[in-house]
């Protein structure tokens, strides 16, 4: 007998990506929840079992960092994916499109002439005060003009069903490996739904990312020689490290394993030589990059790589200096960044922000703490946020007085009625908040990923997502409806 009954989903309160209310699965997510409604409680759970086989005999893990101590975890997923109609993801793709062009507009601005900075778009102590501008990147051209090519733009949708930017990660975003294996163990668990071609594939990622780099090469040719570049096996994104690198057939390299010589050429020491590098996607933050540029007690960098980078001798993914808009203030700035280097208007919202730097919207913000959700400006994973209707009173008092001391570190927003998605919980779908994160590639072209890394909170009523803090993650589906296909057909005459 069936467990699954979407009569009593209890989805009223908050948009649901699957249904539009209790017993009304939306038109993309129909064939799935008839299917899991014909589910037995056995066979429920043989499926859920199966994927955490799959999941342990494929080595998905990643790593917590606990109190000093490093807790390697299987990744945590869930089977019901979520589902997104392909009509909504093209509109997505094509403002995530825009986003990312004017970011990367605006940070080789920086670098350059800072015309932001003199028509007063961003506020000159906005970039005085950044922790991410890197001095010793001003006046370097990098190949196609793009600073961030691998970027992970987060969204929520909120209570309206309006998907909203929530924060951009422009640095080295992590994820995408995730979201390739929820693709992997899902077509295990439910192959069934594969079968009608409806489910947009997610698979063609990697080539786009080797193609995006190589296309970086200094050394015009059909082969140039490619790395990832590890801080190592302690990293939490090791897995992903390992598995980008397996996956595009380059080699997986530590700082040790290259040196720059007296001509600037990086090079990698080889059991049969040295041997050239031409393109390095690396996987270390700014300052620990080089010990000659940056932090000169680092060693999981290369000694000269911004020499080498300087002269053109070698390229690297994302480009150093890249993090200057990687900035939740700076994120606030966004739609105009649009507006100012594309005359357009903004395709994606941003979520309503209050810069703690703006003496009324700290006003606004210390009053109302235990309404908002407040952020550092350069944290990442959930660390160091207050969420202000979860709070205690000494917590509260804590980030008045950190906001107080330094206010353009921090900006709040409201606490957003996020949507939510069918999540196994005690043998049932019960609802669960979601975000997304998809990747976007910049080079000679521009791609996005069909979808994104959807994160889950495992604990009724959580909104916390990230799996650092006990978050969870399941396949994201964009799916061709039978109106829409019969209208692209309509539109190409096939």
């Amino acid at each position: 007998m069936s467990q699954v009954n979407w009569n009593n989903y209890a989805c009223r309160d908050f948009y649901d990506e699957l249904l539009a209310a209790p017993g009304q699965p939306r038109a993309s997510a129909d064939e799935l929840c008839n299917m899991l409604a014909r589910f037995s409680a056995e066979e429920l759970a043989e499926r859920k079992t199966a994927a955490e086989i799959a999941i342990r005999t494929m080595g998905i893990t990643f790593t917590v960092y606990s109190e000093g101590a490093m807790i390697d975890r299987a990744w945590p997923f869930d089977i019901v994916p979520r589902i997104i109609s392909a009509s909504e993801w093209r509109k997505t793709e094509a403002g995530l499109k825009q986003r990312v062009q004017a970011l990367n507009l605006f940070i080789d601005d920086l670098y350059h002439d800072q015309k932001v900075i003199k028509d007063k778009v961003l506020p000159a102590e906005v970039l005085a005060q950044s922790v991410n501008f890197r001095p010793q990147c001003v006046g370097i051209n990098p190949p196609h003009g793009v600073w961030a090519h691998i970027c992970g733009s987060d969204l929520v949708r909120g209570g309206d069903g309006t998907l909203y930017v929530l924060e951009d990660n422009l640095r080295i975003p992590s994820g995408v490996s995730y979201m390739l294996e929820n693709r992997n163990v899902t077509k295990r668990v439910l192959p069934e739904l594969f079968a009608s071609g409806k489910i947009l594939p997610v698979d063609d990622y990697v080539a786009h990312l080797y193609d995006m780099l190589a296309a970086m090469s200094p050394r015009p040719g059909d082969d140039p020689q490619v790395v990832v570049l590890t801080p190592g096996i302690y990293n939490s994104a090791y897995f992903e490290h390992a598995y980008l690198a397996q996956q595009m057939g380059v080699e997986l390299v530590q700082g040790s394993d290259l040196l720059v010589d007296d001509e600037d050429v990086v090079y990698m020491r080889t059991v049969e030589g040295m041997r050239r590098v031409d393109v390095i996607y690396r996987r270390v933050d700014d300052e620990f990059l080089d010990p000659e540029a940056f932090n000169s007690d680092s060693m999981l960098g290369v000694a000269g790589l911004m020499r080498s980078w300087r002269a053109g001798k070698v390229a690297l993914a994302n480009a150093p200096g890249a993090g200057v808009a990687d900035d939740k203030v700076v994120y606030a700035f966004v739609p105009e960044i649009i507006k100012y280097y594309l005359d357009q208007e903004p395709l994606l919202p941003n979520v309503p922000s209050y810069l703690c730097m703006f003496e009324d919207d700290r006003k606004y913000v210390l009053d109302h703490l235990d309404e908002l959700v407040v952020k550092p400006a350069n944290e990442s994973g959930g660390y160091g946020m207050l969420i202000g209707p979860r709070s205690t009173k000494e917590t509260r008092n804590e980030f008045a007085r950190l906001i107080t001391a330094n206010p353009r570190n921090y900006m709040a927003q409201p606490t957003l009625a996020l949507s939510t998605t069918p999540t196994l919980a005690n043998g049932l779908p019960q609802p669960r908040h979601v975000d997304l994160r998809p990747f976007i590639l910049s080079g000679p072209e521009t791609h996005v990923t069909t979808g994104g890394l959807t994160r889950v909170a495992l604990v009724e009523g959580s909104l916390v997502v990230n799996s650092s803090q006990g978050g969870g993650s399941k396949d994201t589906w964009i799916v061709e409806t039978d109106e829409n296909a019969a209208l692209a057909a309509e539109q190409t005459g096939v």
